[in-house]
């Protein structure tokens, strides 16, 4: 089945929508006016029930078909922007300071919701389904509040999938892959102590700068010595303070970073190799160090016979050449992950063209994506729940 005719004729309206949202973009939990937003749309297309306040700020909008008794399956936009200045310098660029839109989340809501008005409209499957606007994916971990706040319980949700756009695969066109797709994401700071003194007498001091720095360049060798080549992990310092005058050596340097892998398993790996090797490289400088360790979101693993399905879905919408049922993975991370720990489903990307990269100042979303994606979301849930049979 092709591109929806009823959702291509609504485009112009559709990027309305989604200009809206682009304009006044809000972070983390704190998505007030977009729930609203998202409440009254779903309520004016007629879904059968609209509640908001899930996971602090969601909103899940409830469509029966033909036989409401049955099968519910859930499909989930992420709703939160990121603290980014706009540089993109179009019409409708972000009105609130230092607040954007550069992940594409305006296009994610926008998709879904021209895909709840043409299943409002139509009906066309048996059981529900459920439209799920999901607040602070950008850190938040919303997705795990809103699977903690009973998610899936209050609406019997047996299925869940995900879409996420992606910029460099051509439009039109949707990439998947069975097992891990992006990457659990965790953080580290290292504080190094050592003894402060004046930088013409080095030989009085235990340096923090050079030892730290010796970590640093230690660190390196977790994925190049220690891990095997064929187990994906990528070890990165992002952040490195210390100092504060050029003729003093401080007393502490801190540095920190983030850690991304495919396989639960090497979370803990990881860890356990940063600690030991700050701890002794530390010590053989006669420094003391002090490792702090966050564990952020899982690694996002697709069902592989939903990751199947998904590919047939979207062969229907665009055909077999369009789609990339085996695509690489992304060691980017994604708060769906805690969705797809508790429910069989899978997650897709869509293609936003040759637009700048995500959580890019000069990013935006590709209007004319929006047609591709609601129509795989039509063509999901009338598949998924058919009624044709």
């Amino acid at each position: 089945m092709p591109v929806k005719s009823a959702i291509l004729e609504r485009s112009r309206e559709h990027a309305e929508w989604r200009r809206h949202l682009h304009r006044n973009p809000e972070l983390l939990y704190d998505v007030v006016d977009t729930a609203a937003f998202i409440a009254e749309k779903l309520r004016s297309f007629g879904c059968d029930k609209v509640e908001t306040g899930i996971g602090r700020t969601g909103v899940v909008g409830l469509i029966h078909g033909r036989k409401a008794d049955g099968l519910v399956i859930g499909l989930r936009a992420d709703m939160d922007a990121l603290p980014i200045v706009e540089e993109t310098g179009l019409d409708h660029a972000s009105t609130r300071g230092g607040l954007m839109h550069a992940c594409g989340h305006d296009g994610h809501m926008t998709m879904l919701l021209a895909a709840a008005r043409a299943l409002c409209e139509t009906r066309d499957f048996d059981g529900s389904v459920a439209v799920i606007f999901q607040p602070a994916e950008e850190g938040g971990a919303g997705g795990k509040a809103m699977v903690e706040d009973g998610l899936f319980e209050r609406f019997s949700i047996s299925r869940v999938f995900g879409m996420h756009n992606l910029p460099g695969l051509p439009l039109g066109e949707f990439a998947m892959r069975p097992g891990p797709i992006m990457a659990a994401v965790d953080i580290f700071k290292v504080t190094v102590r050592g003894r402060g003194g004046h930088a013409a007498l080095p030989h009085g001091t235990t340096d923090p700068i050079v030892t730290a720095s010796a970590i640093v360049q230690g660190l390196q060798s977790i994925v190049s010595r220690n891990l095997d080549p064929l187990r994906s992990m990528v070890v990165s310092v992002t952040e490195f303070h210390a100092g504060y005058a050029h003729n003093v050596i401080p007393d502490e340097a801190v540095f920190s970073g983030t850690v991304r892998c495919l396989r639960p398993e090497l979370r803990d790996y990881a860890e356990e190799r940063i600690r030991a090797l700050a701890e002794n490289i530390a010590a053989a400088y006669g420094a003391v160090v002090d490792v702090v360790w966050h564990k952020g979101y899982p690694p996002t693993v697709n069902d592989a016979a939903e990751s199947a399905f998904c590919a047939a879905v979207a062969t229907n919408v665009v055909g077999g050449e369009r789609v990339t049922p085996d695509t690489q993975p992304l060691m980017a991370g994604e708060d769906f992950a805690y969705m797809l720990e508790e429910r069989p489903g899978a997650y897709v990307f869509i293609g936003n063209g040759d637009s700048a990269s995500l959580h890019n100042a000069r990013y935006d979303f590709n209007d004319e994506a929006i047609a591709f994606g609601a129509s795989y979301w039509v063509e999901l849930a009338e598949t998924a729940l058919s009624a044709r049979g």
